[in-house]
């Protein structure tokens, strides 16, 4: 466990939390999953249906990026969000494309490029301004320093409120943070995918910096719905990620039901309380789960009503973590393409 909770209470889980100088909801709305990487899409109504759920139900973080859907994400997000934009800290990223322009696989942190996918966002996200802008990917080809002083230049041009960067290490997140102040690193951060706690974690209190969890219920597996992952639809990413393989799940599995006793035990779901344990991490975590579902909203949202102890933190961090998990959680082919720092996994 990496949170400091010296009090039997931790910190009032619905206590709206700081980011890109706004002050937001813990559990915001991450879309990628409406039109890219999963399976089972909703139809583009039934998106903007969601979206508007959402922003009903008082979600003001909604994310996106220039990679999901190759654009359409963008546009379907800023078709939702119409008159009511003002009411959201909206977040895009870029610097990640479908298309390679060599062996980073279609990683591209060139000042040009960002500018340009800037623009590109902006237009189709019909808005004069991003609220927090992200460098998707590290280019191991560009300095991060350079990237960074193309983004700060965007900050200052008013074209974006603040930057952030994705699934980076520490001592990325600090050489950033040395050339202008880093608003916001997003990492996959989850009961069971631990590496923010690393280094990550430690450097963004140092710099004030936020950390905004996505996949925070583990692409499904942490929510105790998704038994088969050989049945889901041939195109859905996690068919290529070793954690969801038959030589692996099966093993991942037998960790949700002393998961479920103790979410059973706290009146929670299994999702909404590993969101919350998230949540007690500290007060510069946030969330942004994905989903399709009205319901499931629902109940992400929910964990910001969970009550956790000290003990009920450590008790759960302690059912699934980087050392009872089984699998790596990228195939061995995108590892390379990923900064953030790394442990041994079960063979």
């Amino acid at each position: 466990m990496s949170s400091d909770l010296s009090t039997d209470v931790t910190t009032d889980l619905s206590t709206p939390r700081t980011l890109a100088g706004r002050t937001v909801r813990p559990v915001g709305l991450g879309c990628m999953n409406l039109n890219h990487g999963y399976s089972d899409f909703p139809s583009e109504e039934d998106a903007v249906a969601l979206i508007h759920a959402a922003l009903d139900a008082g979600v003001d973080h909604v994310d996106t990026a220039t990679l999901y859907g190759t654009g359409r994400n963008e546009e379907l997000v800023g078709r939702a969000l119409g008159t009511r934009r003002k009411d959201v800290l909206l977040a895009s990223k870029g610097g990640l494309t479908g298309a390679s322009r060599d062996s980073a696989g279609g990683i591209d942190g060139r000042p040009e490029t960002l500018r340009r996918q800037v623009e590109d966002s902006l237009r189709r996200l019909g808005t004069e301004f991003i609220d927090l802008y992200y460098l998707h990917r590290l280019d191991p080809q560009v300095p991060v320093e350079d990237s960074a002083g193309a983004l700060a230049e965007l900050v200052r041009a008013g074209k974006i409120g603040a930057y952030g960067l994705s699934e980076v290490s520490a001592a990325t997140l600090e050489r950033a943070h040395a050339v202008h102040p880093v608003a916001a690193v997003q990492n996959e951060y989850s009961l069971w995918t631990r590496n923010p706690e690393w280094g990550l974690l430690q450097a963004c209190r140092r710099t004030g910096t936020a950390l905004v969890a996505f996949s925070p219920v583990g692409r499904a597996f942490l929510t105790g719905t998704l038994r088969n992952p050989s049945a889901l639809p041939e195109g859905d990413m996690r068919h290529r990620m070793p954690r969801f393989s038959a030589e692996h799940y099966p093993a991942n599995l037998a960790l949700l039901e002393p998961l479920r006793a103790e979410a059973e035990r706290l009146g929670a779901t299994p999702a909404s309380l590993s969101i919350a344990w998230l949540l007690a991490q500290g007060p510069e975590v946030l969330a942004i789960p994905g989903t399709t579902s009205a319901a499931h909203l629902a109940e992400d949202r929910a964990a910001e009503r969970v009550v956790l102890t000290a003990e009920d933190v450590a008790r759960v961090g302690a059912i699934i973590n980087h050392a009872t998990v089984h699998g790596h959680r990228y195939a061995e082919h995108q590892r390379p393409s990923i900064d953030t720092e790394d442990a041994p996994v079960r063979p």
